[in-house]
């Protein structure tokens, strides 16, 4: 369906600006219901935001301050995790988490957490003294005297999760936009006050009845776009390392320092995919692309991880990153729909637990639609399942041998670290929401996500990209943009004696 057109009538019920998890979850949400919904991103693929670069952590409940917004919904969406994953056939583990105290201030810290965690209503909690938590974790600092324990807590994939709501919302009628940005809004009768009747796009106009920001770092930007005006967004950066496999015996849940004001600290944990990830340390910064790596901040990391961790092996490390968050002015979740800007919806400050409490958010602004008088009529054929593709590494031999029964190009290895399939790639290009990035297709696989980092792979997924995508690899793109993977161009090569090598340097890619 082409989302962009003339004329006055509606085209949507539901625009939904930004496709990360939040905004996924509220169009998964929606497509429950008879209605037109439209989730809009400015970027090439659903999760390309903070959703592709946080922690993964499904948070017990007890940082968020008692009454809040993010209290309220953080408990609320922890308890849909098991549901949920399980419909969308995501992976997910409730394994549990520690805040580790080191100190005895870091014990009257823990009391203050656990007093809280009661008062949001967090199950499953307890203080245990420091030879319990380095029995269940024996590589934790031998100096700690004592952890919180919230046994809720847990680990999941966030592009994944994101992925997978994404789909299940296109599998039940949603149209997705990528590579659209919303720049404004339309007014009926184009007066400024008017209600919102729709966004404008890079694209194109799109018409609609309401209008939902879930935009993470830019919902200000759309806010005050919207005539709203007293609420800010800070970036706020941090930065991480993930180790290989071979660290996996290095921790077994997730441990926690004990938090500062602005941040959960810098912890260790496993990821739901069997690797390690140290971070994130909380830097703001001014911009909101600024992904950078620093020398500071990772050895800030790498620091308050060897604190908890203290047998952690630095050549362990396969890669470094930075995710930005979203920290807004209030320093609570804004969930509303503003008087002074009817037919809009605005979701703004969704840091963490934003992950956690995403599918709370969700059925939070389907209520808040709801009470604003958006008909909603359950749809009859809604389906919530999302069945995944086959994953190869998961499969027994039995089950592979089956599959590349049916396709034989589950049998052909692309990816040796990951063990990501050829078949596993197609079937990505050509999903509800088809990978048409290589970091697409990494989220979606795994591919190049292991030890060598693409450094074997990459070649032979161009192939197969070009190929099911019908374009030359100068087309291909690592994220979307101007982030081309291949060039044609020549090289100045100095001649040695008489020979002629002037063409050695010239790249030859095929058509």
């Amino acid at each position: 369906m082409e989302p962009f057109g003339g004329g006055d009538a509606p085209q949507y019920d539901v625009v939904v600006v930004g496709a990360g998890v939040v905004g996924s979850m509220i169009a998964r949400a929606l497509s429950r219901y008879a209605l037109r919904i439209l989730l809009v991103d400015k970027a090439s693929d659903v999760g390309e935001g903070t959703t592709k670069a946080n922690t993964a952590i499904v948070h017990a409940g007890y940082d968020a301050k008692p009454g809040s917004l993010k209290a309220r919904l953080n408990l609320a969406g922890n308890a849909m995790f098991d549901t949920l994953c399980a419909e969308l056939e995501v992976d997910f583990d409730r394994c549990g988490t520690y805040v580790v105290a080191l100190t005895d201030d870091d014990l009257r810290t823990l009391d203050d957490l656990y007093r809280r965690g009661r008062e949001n209503g967090v199950p499953d909690m307890a203080i245990v003294p420091g030879e319990a938590l380095r029995a269940a974790e024996p590589g934790v600092n031998a100096s700690t005297v004592g952890a919180l324990w919230a046994r809720s807590g847990g680990i999941v994939d966030p592009f994944g999760l994101c992925i997978a709501a994404a789909e299940n919302a296109v599998m039940n009628g949603t149209t997705v936009a990528l590579d659209t940005e919303v720049t404004g809004f339309l007014r009926e009768g184009d007066a400024p006050d008017g209600r919102i009747a729709g966004v404008i796009t890079d694209r194109g106009v799109v018409r609609s009845r309401w209008v939902v920001i879930a935009a993470g770092l830019w919902a200000d930007d759309l806010m005050h776009a919207a005539g709203l005006d007293g609420f800010t967004i800070t970036p706020r950066k941090g930065e991480y390392f993930v180790l290989d496999k071979a660290a996996a015996d290095a921790v077994r849940t997730v441990l926690f320092p004990c938090p500062t004001p602005v941040s959960k600290g810098i912890l260790v944990t496993r990821t739901i995919h069997g690797n390690v990830m140290l971070g994130p340390n909380a830097v703001d910064v001014g911009a909101k692309d600024d992904l950078r790596t620093t020398a500071d901040g990772l050895d800030e990391v790498l620091a308050g991880a060897l604190g908890l961790v203290p047998s952690l092996n630095p050549r362990h490390v396969i890669r470094t990153f930075a995710g930005l968050r979203a920290t807004g002015s209030t320093g609570d979740f804004v969930i509303e729909a503003p008087r002074e800007a009817p037919g809009l919806v605005v979701l703004a400050g969704i840091e963490s637990p934003g992950l956690t409490a995403s599918p709370a958010i969700a059925e939070y602004v389907v209520d808040l639609l709801r009470e604003e008088g958006l008909p909603l009529d359950p749809r009859a054929d809604y389906d919530p399942r999302r069945p995944a593709p086959p994953r190869v590494a998961h499969l027994s031999p039995e089950e592979h041998a089956a599959l590349i029964a049916q396709d034989p190009r589950y049998g052909h290895v692309v990816c040796r670290c990951e063990t990501v399939t050829e078949g596993e790639i197609v079937a990505a290009m050509h999903r509800p929401i088809p990978a048409r990035t290589y970091d697409a297709l990494k989220r979606r696989t795994r591919l190049g996500s292991g030890r060598c980092q693409g450094g074997f792979d990459l070649p032979l997924v161009l192939g197969i990209m070009a190929r099911e995508l019908g374009v030359s690899p100068l087309e291909l793109t690592k994220r979307g943009g101007a982030s081309r993977l291949v060039q044609r161009g020549t090289k100045d090569v100095p001649s040695r004696g008489t020979k002629d090598v002037s063409n050695r340097g010239t790249t030859e890619v095929p058509a």
